[in-house]
């Protein structure tokens, strides 16, 4: 089981100590004025749409964020590709997440491109911690920037992320509607007080699918939360199976609005991502592989029209 242990601080360190650790900043409320819907953001200078990994940094809000771009091998801007948002747990940047989950070898391998964004002291504003930045904001705008400038397919934008950068994917699916067709949190959960609120569920259809560890000293809030998620959208669960005879149990659940939902329980599984890369956070012995479960599951969803 993982020894990094960082992450867990974002269920059990009470979120006023939270607020005191991190730099107050502009709140996600200001995302939902009609001047700020689409930013005006240029490229930075040195950003030029190429194979590989690349650095971006632009000015949001008054903070200086950065995310990082993976292009596969012979990427060009004439072919528009999927894309992922990988977000990182806390305490932890984009390279973490690059680590952990091996998405970049994924992107090759598929053609896809993967966006690594950093959080403000390694941290996302999730559903329940950490900090009061505007990430909801940040994402949209880096989304914009890549359908705009690597011309990423907007039909075929996705997103994951473990613990902290896991609660961020339910945040986004939910305040970001029309952007992303399918999520997959990794050990990462619905929770929180906005999602005890019968009006806090998307408003266009998001598709997930989802990974929980039995060993998780927070699977039984993660496992509640998607159970929450899924009456919200008054989905049909079908009867549970274990993958090629483990102990897994997987299910599947169709919802009203066309979305679906698919849980992989691991009973032996604490807080980390199936079969991961490594980067102290991954369980080669999950079973299974998370990595290549999500980009399944992901090729066959795209964004449904409104």
């Amino acid at each position: 089981m993982p020894s990094q242990r960082g992450t867990h601080v974002r269920y059990a360190r009470p979120l006023a100590l939270v607020a005191l650790l991190l730099p107050v900043a502009a709140c996600g409320s200001d995302d939902d004025k009609p001047s700020n819907r689409t930013p005006a953001q240029k490229p930075s200078a040195t950003e030029s749409p190429r194979p590989g990994d690349q650095k971006v940094t632009l000015s949001w809000k008054g903070e200086k964020r950065v995310y990082t771009v993976h292009a596969p091998p012979g990427f060009s801007r004439t072919k528009s590709l999927p894309l992922v948002v990988a977000m990182h747990p806390y305490p932890g940047d984009g390279r973490a997440t690059a680590a952990i989950s091996g998405l970049n070898a994924k992107a090759d391998d598929e053609n896809f491109l993967v966006a690594y964004p950093d959080g403000l002291n390694k941290a996302f504003n999730a559903m329940i911690c950490c900090g009061t930045e505007d990430d909801v904001g940040f994402i949209r705008t880096l989304t914009n920037r890549l359908t705009r400038t690597w011309n990423a397919d907007p039909d075929r934008v996705y997103a994951t992320g473990i613990s902290n950068g896991g609660d961020m994917t339910y945040k986004l699916a939910v305040e970001l509607p029309g952007t992303f067709a399918a999520i997959a949190p990794v050990s990462g959960g619905f929770l929180g007080s906005d999602a005890e609120k019968a009006s806090y569920k998307p408003k266009t259809p998001v598709s997930v699918i989802t990974f929980l560890g039995g060993a998780d000293q927070y699977f039984t809030a993660m496992d509640k939360g998607i159970k929450t998620w899924q009456k919200r959208l008054s989905c049909t669960t079908g009867s549970p199976d274990k993958p090629r005879k483990t102990n897994i149990k997987r299910t599947e659940a169709k919802c009203r609005d066309g979305s679906d939902v698919v849980v992989y329980r691991l009973p032996d599984m604490g807080h980390a991502w199936p079969k991961g890369a490594g980067g102290g956070m991954s369980d080669p012995t999950a079973g299974i592989s998370a990595t290549d479960l999500m980009w399944e599951f992901f090729e066959s969803h795209t964004r449904k029209a409104e």
